[in-house]
């Protein structure tokens, strides 16, 4: 059952609770209200980050106001202690609320996503530091030498080992001898620093006309001091990133703090690179990918207001930002900003309440914009700036369609004679090309030649990829692996099982057969270790060390190749399948996307599109590169079907171990929909997931459509408060969904 959102402070409330005086803290465990405490010694602010007693344990929660007393006083508890950290700004308490109450979360889910923070109740940590010491080596050498000169040419400053290491050339252990001798100090050092001052006043790259246009409209628009959201619309290599960069330069000679959101990790060290090269020091990086003692740095540093500019996943939005004045969605259309797990939000939506009740600036920069974005620009309420043309003498990609019904092909192969002859030509003129399909793994199916099984999940119900590189089938749904199969699991054959259908891997060995002498590198997810090894490959491929580049949708994402001239699709009509309402959408800003990585330098580029399609509207809107009026055509369908941006979505989630059970849930939800007729809304089902089945647990769905002004949210919170869930069952509602899996 979904739990009311916790209470919000009052007016009248104090901002200082006595020792003593009751207090209501809202915590990170799951339940249904605030807690009673008494003030600790000292007493509190509202807002402050406590510990406080629960059950045996001991939790973080936050002083949401002032207690209810509503049972007998003797048995309330008292608040252990307040964290040494900054409190919740009102404003932030406020966003968690709002944000709740639109996604249907229960606060302490939401209070979660704001304390993603390691430790915070913990003494701040030490690490040891090298400074210049007071005595001279016993013997100097020319490594020993590099040391002293770094460290007397930084006035003394004092560095890590590894930083004073990469800065002198020298290794560790000629430190650590130094440190010995006492010519280098060793000293103990919080781990809790501020962060290197960015310098906005250095100057950036020198913009065209255009450019410096849009970085004036978006300065412009920040010193109004007040919300607002503006779409940066800018075809790929028109230089989004180095405008908006103006305007984060323009944000932080307020004094205000600013957020880039990226929508992968692979993107950001290279963004960061950037970053570094205007500002002259590194900003605050915010993902998974971080260490955690430097998350619990960033959370501190972020909510004592020292942290001007930080750069991360979805979840920076939850930061506890003291000045918040600007926050920049890149690739905004992309569909990683919305969470699909957990709490169900969108990152670019949240993103726009964050600024509206801060009073911040929203930058949405796409060159293939979402409809929703779109949508908001043409009606108004977001402004628009536009870069037609990219930078420098690069131009825009010849686009062409590949006709697969005219190509005669092997079986078992998938580059058309067309697309080979086009990337023999790229081969002898010293440029790279580029083939991408949007599949994962060596073959999506592993099929039994002789019983006709197909090799699926035992724990979901989705078929097993093969994955030879790694030697092993996996499920993209659960995670699932085991090893490659030399038997089959259904009939007992052997060596019978075959792959069926192309991924990634699969590509690439066709390409190297194809190319011997080409130098082949593969470009997924699921090859990288880490992001640096990923990173590196990137670098390589840009510095000209690869001749073909195979790659998913991870190559699609804001990378710079300047020796890549031809880009060939395999299969474009892979996205138009199916009955999700984005398809078109998502098929259009994907082939875009792709297609864009061609000729970013002086070199003009061709993006070669291979369908079975060639006549589909999609398909031709691509090819025209009329994205004005594939966005009307789009938006037309749309709003005849009352569906978003110009109607309400949103859909029920049901799950557990019994079929039954779910089902039995789903109907009684279907049957009492009285609350959802009052707002003249519609439910549709139950009917099974698209996969029925994940991780060993039954999913049944149901679809809500209402019109764009029905109170939707306030509807389903009545719907289904009458409803318990027993034993395993789970209810989520996921509003505006973007998948239907």
């Amino acid at each position: 059952m979904l739990k009311p959102p916790g209470r919000q402070a009052t007016v009248s409330e104090p901002e200082f609770f006595d020792q003593g005086a009751l207090v209501a803290v809202l915590t990170t465990q799951p339940l249904d209200r605030t807690l009673d405490y008494k003030a600790p010694e000292g007493g509190c602010l509202r807002g402050a980050f406590v510990e406080v007693p629960l059950g045996p344990r001991k939790v973080i929660g936050v002083i949401w106001g002032a207690g209810q007393g509503d049972f007998d006083r003797s048995r309330i508890r008292s608040v252990i202690r307040v964290l040494d950290v900054a409190p919740m700004r009102d404003e932030m308490k406020n966003f968690l609320t709002r944000a709740a109450e639109y996604t249907l979360t229960p606060m302490p889910a939401m209070l979660r996503l704001a304390t993603r923070a390691p430790g915070l109740g913990d003494p701040p940590s030490m690490r040891k530091v090298y400074r210049l010491g007071q005595r001279e080596p016993d013997r100097m050498t020319d490594a020993r030498r590099r040391v002293l000169d770094t460290l007397i040419e930084y006035g003394g400053l004092a560095f890590t080992l590894k930083e004073l290491a990469e800065m002198s050339g020298v290794t560790s252990s000629v430190i650590k001898g130094l440190t010995k001798q006492g010519a280098v100090d060793e000293i103990d050092s919080p781990r809790d620093m501020p962060l290197p001052h960015l310098d906005p006043e250095r100057p950036g790259k020198e913009l065209t006309g255009d450019q410096a246009a849009a970085a004036d409209s978006l300065r412009t628009a920040l010193r109004s001091d007040r919300y607002g959201t503006t779409l940066l619309r800018g075809v790929t290599g028109s230089g989004k990133t180095e405008v908006y960069l103006e305007a984060v330069a323009e944000c932080l000679r307020m004094g205000r703090q600013a957020l880039v959101l990226l929508p992968e990790i692979a993107l950001t060290a290279e963004f960061l690179t950037r970053v570094d090269a205007r500002f002259g020091a590194r900003p605050a990086e915010w993902h998974s990918g971080v260490p955690m003692t430097e998350r619990r740095r960033i959370w501190k540093m972020v909510g004592q207001g020292n942290a001007q500019l930080v750069v991360g996943a979805r979840s920076a939005l939850f930061l506890p930002f003291q000045n918040l004045g600007l926050i920049i969605v890149d690739e905004e259309h992309d569909t990683s900003y919305k969470q699909e797990d957990g709490v169900l939000y969108n990152a670019r939506d949240m993103a726009v309440l964050r600024a509206a009740i801060c009073g911040a600036r929203v930058v949405l920069a796409s060159a293939t914009p979402s409809l929703e974005s779109w949508a908001n620009a043409q009606s108004g309420k977001y402004d628009m700036v536009e870069l037609k043309a990219r930078f420098g003498a690069a131009e825009l990609p010849d686009m062409r369609a590949i006709d697969m019904r005219a190509e005669k092909l092997k079986a078992g192969t998938w580059i058309s004679p067309t697309l080979r002859g086009a990337v023999q030509d790229r081969l002898a003129k010293g440029e790279q090309a580029m083939l991408f399909i949007n599949r994962r793994g060596y073959a999506p199916v592993t099929l039994c030649r002789a019983c006709g099984q197909q090799i699926g999940c035992d724990h979901c119900d989705a078929r097993m990829v093969e994955h030879r590189f790694l030697k092993r089938l996996m499920c993209h749904q659960c995670g699932e692996t085991r090893p490659l199969p030399t038997v089959c699991p259904s009939c007992g054959a052997e060596d019978r099982l075959a792959p069926v259908g192309p991924g990634v891997e699969r590509l690439a060995e066709e390409a190297a057969a194809l190319f011997p002498e080409a130098r082949v590198v593969t470009l997924s997810s699921d090859l990288f270790g880490s992001a640096r090894a990923l990173k590196a490959e990137i670098e390589r491929i840009a510095a000209g060390e690869a001749d073909i580049i195979i790659g998913t949708q991870l190559v699609a994402k804001g990378h710079n190749f300047p020796y890549l001239t031809l880009v060939g699709v395999i299969d474009a009509d892979l996205g138009l399948q199916g009955s999700d309402l984005r398809a078109a959408e998502r098929t259009f800003q994907l082939m875009r996307q792709v297609a864009g990585r061609a000729g970013r330098a002086e070199r003009p580029g061709t993006a070669l599109l291979q369908t079975f399609q060639p006549e589909h509207p999609v398909i031709r809107a691509i090819l025209a590169g009329d994205e004005t009026g594939f966005w009307r055509a789009e938006a037309a369908e749309r709003e005849v079907a009352g569906v978003p941006p110009y109607g309400r979505m949103a859909g029920i989630i049901l799950s557990g171990t019994d079929v039954a059970q779910v089902f039995d849930l789903g109907n009684a939800l279907a049957r009492n929909d009285a609350p959802l007729r009052q707002i003249g809304a519609q439910v549709f089902g139950p009917a099974p997931a698209p996969i029925a089945r994940v991780r060993g647990r039954h999913r049944v769905r149901l679809l809500v459509k209402a019109a764009k002004g029905a109170a939707l949210q306030e509807a389903l919170a009545r719907w289904i408060a009458p409803f318990r869930l027993k034993g395993d069952l789970r209810l989520s509602v996921d509003i505006d969904p973007q998948s239907f899996l």
